[in-house]
């Protein structure tokens, strides 16, 4: 009887926990499919993601640009996103003012190889009519009406020039811990300088074609006074190598909510210079990048606006950066194809680009991100958002000043060939100011204070790709580029 009760009370605790087995799978099952559900609710993208769009857009510098641009993501599963698990991106576009042509191919993955992201691209850049506006910023005054005038005797273009651009660039980032990264790369550059390779045109309706007169720009002036060094005005090639320190917190990438981005490094260059002429001038550069992303609790329903600020400063610190490579902003992460001169996309918006060259430059972004609207269409999530900006900046170390100011008067520069009798400036579309005197350089406005200000809007799909136009004015005379329009992708910073 004894055997038979324990028996039945082991059947029936056996029987109890069987079903208690069966309810807690149920539960389970249950838990399950309420998270696969919230899963297929919340916005994510699995596999491939193309962005394609023509390179219909407008600039002050390069006039229209015709082309095609995009990228491409692989999110795989989707567990990374909204970050892809490899990114490509690509552009082939000509731009009708400036004849400017650029073809780009990158990519960019922190999952290719387990902890370390890798970021590589080649570039090829063509620019038959380039724009140099002088060394210093504020220092080099500025004459739009010598910009491009056919018609004259002869025809001017005083700002320009040529240069073709190669690039072959590798970065890698290596994990320290959670948040920082060991970084180091490799960049091989090789430019090719000139004077103008403009098309001959009609400009008098005479039947005769002509070409810019090349000897009257301020490529040929700053040669004549040694500024662009005899041996680097036809070019030349630079190997550099970069490394440093990543600190990131930011919860994504292509637009962050919350968290700081931060990169301190050095890149220099053992070798700059050209075979041909026997120019080298090696030179090493600091960089010290600090971004900083705020959430502004506000919940409105296509997200919180975010308050983002970079700081940012880069200077030679030892060596002479060569002319050819004084234009370059050197970084560990690529975000847009070109990433040179101080003004225009990429440092100090409404400036004209590469306003500004000098061995060292601080300056300052900050701007506030408000989405406006987010939307499904076609399977992919889109959100439209503006974000207002102010700029601001300061050369902290000039470029090759003593040059220029021994030529100088009191401080000041004069290019008698733009005040000439030769130069029949009546038939110009714009006259020079009353009163021109032909002044190209002030270098007691070197350490002026650049700012800016105004606003930009966004259209996003799959939180990373990334259509922008922004608008913006220079609050220095000196620089003022009238309204200036930046189109392209990515938000700048």
């Amino acid at each position: 009887m004894k055997k038979l009760l324990l028996t039945s009370f082991a059947l029936l605790g056996a029987a109890i926990a069987l079903h208690a087995q069966e309810d807690l799978t149920a539960a389970q099952d249950g838990v399950t499919e309420m998270i696969e559900q919230k899963a297929e609710e919340k916005e994510m993208k699995t596999g491939w993601s193309f962005g394609i769009l023509p390179t219909a857009t407008f600039s002050v510098d390069n006039g229209f640009q015709a082309g095609a641009f995009g990228d491409i993501y692989y999110y795989g599963d989707g567990s990374t996103y909204p970050d892809p698990l490899h990114k490509i991106s690509w552009e082939a576009s000509y731009f009708t003012k400036s004849q400017r042509q650029r073809y780009y191919l990158a990519y960019d993955s922190k999952y290719l190889v387990p902890g370390m992201r890798i970021n590589a691209s080649l570039t090829y850049v063509r620019d038959p009519l380039y724009s140099f506006w002088g060394f210093n910023g504020p220092a080099s005054y500025q004459n739009y009406s010598v910009w491009s005038n056919r018609g004259t005797t002869p025809n001017i273009n005083y700002y320009g020039m040529s240069r073709n651009m190669f690039r072959a660039l590798a970065n890698l980032q290596g994990r320290i811990t959670d948040n920082l990264n060991w970084a180091a790369g490799v960049n091989f550059w090789n430019w090719q300088l000139g004077d103008m390779r403009d098309p001959a045109v009609d400009a008098n309706g005479d039947g005769n074609k002509t070409n810019y007169d090349h000897n009257v720009t301020l490529f040929k002036k700053y040669q004549e006074l040694g500024a662009v060094k005899a041996g680097e005005e036809q070019g030349g090639m630079s190997v550099e190598l970069n490394a440093g320190f990543v600190f990131d917190t930011r919860d994504m990438e292509a637009a962050p909510n919350r968290g700081i981005w931060a990169e301190a490094y050095l890149n220099g260059a053992p070798y700059s210079g050209n075979p041909a002429t026997g120019f080298n001038s090696p030179y090493l550069k600091a960089c010290v990048y600090f971004r900083h992303y705020i959430d502004i609790p506000i919940h409105i329903p296509a997200g919180d606006p975010v308050f983002a600020y970079r700081l940012a400063w880069q200077q030679t610190i030892a060596g002479e950066t060569p002319f050819y490579m004084i234009q370059n902003i050197p970084l560990l992460v690529q975000r847009n194809m070109i990433s040179e001169g101080f003004g225009s996309t990429g440092t100090i918006r409404g400036l004209r680009e590469n306003r500004i060259l000098a061995e060292g430059m601080a300056w300052a972004n900050t701007e506030l991100r408000v989405k406006l609207v987010n939307f499904k269409l076609f399977n992919q999530y889109f959100y439209i958002a503006v974000n207002p900006f102010f700029d601001a900046g300061i050369i902290t170390k000039d470029y090759r000043n003593d040059i220029l100011s021994k030529a100088a008067t009191n401080g000041k520069l004069y290019d008698l060939n733009l005040i000439s009798k030769d130069i029949d400036w009546s038939k110009a579309e714009s006259k020079l100011p009353a009163g021109y005197d032909g002044l190209i350089y002030d270098n007691s406005l070197i350490n002026q204070v650049i700012m800016s200000a105004g606003a930009g809007l966004k259209i996003a799909m799959n939180q990373n790709f990334i259509i922008s136009a922004e608008f913006a004015k220079c609050f220095n005379e000196a620089l003022d580029a009238g309204l200036w329009i930046g189109i392209g992708i990515n938000y700048q910073f």
